[in-house]
Parts: structure tokens; C-alpha cells; sequence
């Protein structure tokens, strides 16, 4: 997965109507609007220290544009941070973003002030393992045929490793574990709780721990065959949003949620701002509305917000 989804990225713009799925970002300036008002108003109740506003998995830099301009109004302008690898996608920042500063890693973000980070449809792209149940719990791994790959069962797993609720699953059960977003969390935690900060991580998923094989693949805006074309289309899973929590309490951040997106943009006043919007241009104020209801209602409940902060930061907006 971390293989196919690194060419992928690295070889494509793979948003839009001429590509293969489409985010929020792109479906209505209003998402990336409010995320710049959630992060400038956080910011203005935790004092207005320095801050680095940071976004994982940017996109086209299409929410970091509309956010960044929100926070200005707002007076917060802080440097911007893209945690990038895709030659074609930074390019497509750079245009959107000027002057953003690229990193490959979270590793290399700055240490000298707060962090306010924003992953969004970030953690779902990170590769997963799963395991499988027979006789006893095997790590499933991918074979390859000819040119055919196909999913195996590998070596047998000790059951300590699988919650206690699941270890007598029926034969046949899978449980998906993300090791590489744990990995990130706990490191972007760490940072936060140290240096201040806080991270809003939007995308779809559950809270766990659960059974379900959410492996998938999207192109042309249709779903795959996961193990068809690797490096060709988009691989996903759904995030388990309970161990995303635990990974960053046990850095030292403080957690907030997972609600539905769309109660999260409902409190923020998506409303107020759709309506603002249909006033200033009433030739797409029926387009407007199609795009509330996309966010709210069509993606509104598959779609979790999550929040974590510095300890001793201001409860987030909608959180409360």
C-alpha cells in the first residue's frame, strides 16, 4: 500500500472532475474557510503566541489557500508548512500557497513555536496491516502471481496483539491496524504538547476497535479492485479514530471528539456562511446549497473531526 500509494501521488494530480475522486477542499471554498477560523480562533484564545500553521497531504493547496485567507481576516498570518512528497502536487501548493515551506517529513517541521497542524483525508492514505482469523490470527500479506497479486495468509500472530473483545472472532474476521498513522500522531503529539500547538484531523472512519475488511480503491471516481494496477489508483482505509486518540494521549496532548463533520461545520456556522455566500452571488445560490448538503449530509456523518491540543490550550471550537 505504501509502495502503490507513493507512485501514485508522486506521478498525478489525481483531484477533480478529471481524475479520480474529489475533497472537500474542492467541493466548496466554505470547508476550507472554516478550518482557518477554527485555527485563527484557537489561536486568539491560547494568547496568540508564534505559531507555524502546518497541512498534511495539502492537495492542491486548495484548503490551505481558502484558510489562509479567512485567518488573515481574522489578523492571524502565520508561515505555512506543507508535509508533501509528490513533485506534481508541489508544484500545484507553490501556485496556491507562495512562499510555504516543504517538508517530507513531519521530522523536519520547526521547533521553535506552537504548531497548529491540519491533516485532512491524510491518515486514511497511510498503509495498514491486517490480520486475518482461521484456526488462530495470521497477518495477511499480498502474493504475486505472474502479474495477478492476490492476498495470502502469512505466519500466525501472537493474540496479545489483538484486543482482548476480538480474539475469538469468527474464522474469517479481519482487523485492520495502521502502525505508520500511529507513528504520526504520537510524533505530532509529542511536538504539540511540547511546544504548544494543537492538530485537527479530519476524515472517515470509526471508532474502534472493530472488525471489517475497509480496504479500498477508487478510479475515475468509481471503486477497484484493491490488487488490480498497483501505483494507479488511489488506496485507502477507513481511520480508527479510538487508537488515533489513545496514540496521542499517550504523547501528552489532550483530546478532543471525534464528532461528525457535519456537526463540526453545523457549529461553526456553515450556515451563516452558505447564506452570505448565496447573497453575494445569487446566480449560485443553488450550487451553494448542493455543496452544504455534500459536506453536511452526504459526508457529514462517514466523515469524523478530531481534535487534539497542548495541554493547558483553550477547548477548540465545536468541541464543547
Amino acid at each position: 500500500m505504501a509502495a502503490a500509494n507513493g507512485h501514485y501521488y508522486a506521478t498525478r494530480d489525481p483531484l477533480g472532475a478529471t481524475g479520480d475522486f474529489t475533497t472537500a477542499p474542492e467541493i466548496s471554498q466554505m470547508f476550507g474557510e472554516l478550518v482557518g477560523l477554527w485555527c485563527a480562533d484557537l489561536w486568539d484564545r491560547a494568547g496568540r503566541p508564534t505559531t507555524h500553521w502546518v497541512e498534511l497531504g495539502p492537495g492542491r493547496g486548495t484548503l490551505a489557500a481558502d484558510a489562509r485567507r479567512a485567518m488573515a481576516k481574522a489578523g492571524f498570518e502565520p508561515a505555512v508548512h506543507f508535509v508533501e512528497t509528490s513533485p506534481v502536487l508541489r508544484a500545484a501548493q507553490a501556485t496556491a500557497v507562495p512562499g510555504a515551506t516543504f517538508h517530507d517529513s513531519v521530522e523536519s517541521l520547526p521547533d521553535d513555536a506552537a504548531l497548529l497542524v491540519v491533516a485532512n483525508e491524510f491518515f486514511d492514505a497511510l498503509p495498514i496491516r491486517q490480520l486475518l482469523r482461521g484456526a488462530q490470527w495470521r497477518e495477511r500479506l499480498v502474493a504475486c502471481q505472474d502479474t495477478l497479486f492476490l492476498p495470502i495468509a502469512g505466519k500466525p500472530v501472537p493474540d496479545a496483539i489483538v484486543p482482548e473483545p476480538l480474539r475469538d472472532a469468527p474464522a474469517g474476521s479481519i482487523l485492520e491496524v495502521a502502525p505508520a498513522a500511529i507513528g504520526v500522531m504520537r510524533a505530532l503529539a509529542a511536538r504539540i504538547a511540547r511546544q504548544g500547538g494543537a492538530m485537527l484531523a479530519i476524515d472517515y472512519g470509526y471508532e474502534g476497535p472493530a472488525l471489517g475488511d475497509t480496504l479500498q480503491a477508487v478510479k475515475a471516481h468509481a471503486f477497484a479492485n484493491p490488487f488490480e494496477a498497483p501505483g494507479e489508483q488511489d488506496l485507502t482505509a477507513h481511520v480508527d479514530f479510538t487508537t488515533l486518540t489513545a496514540a496521542a494521549q499517550s504523547a501528552g496532548a489532550v483530546a478532543w471528539g471525534p464528532i461528525e463533520q457535519g456537526e463540526w461545520l453545523v457549529k461553526l456556522g456553515i450556515d451563516h456562511r452558505a447564506a452570505a455566500l448565496a447573497r453575494a452571488t445569487p446566480d449560485r445560490g443553488d450550487a451553494i446549497a448542493a455543496e452544504r448538503v455534500r459536506l453536511v449530509g452526504d459526508m457529514g456523518a462517514l466523515f469524523k473531526a478530531l481534535a487534539i491540543t497542548a495541554p493547558g490550550w483553550p477547548t477548540p471550537a465545536a468541541f464543547a
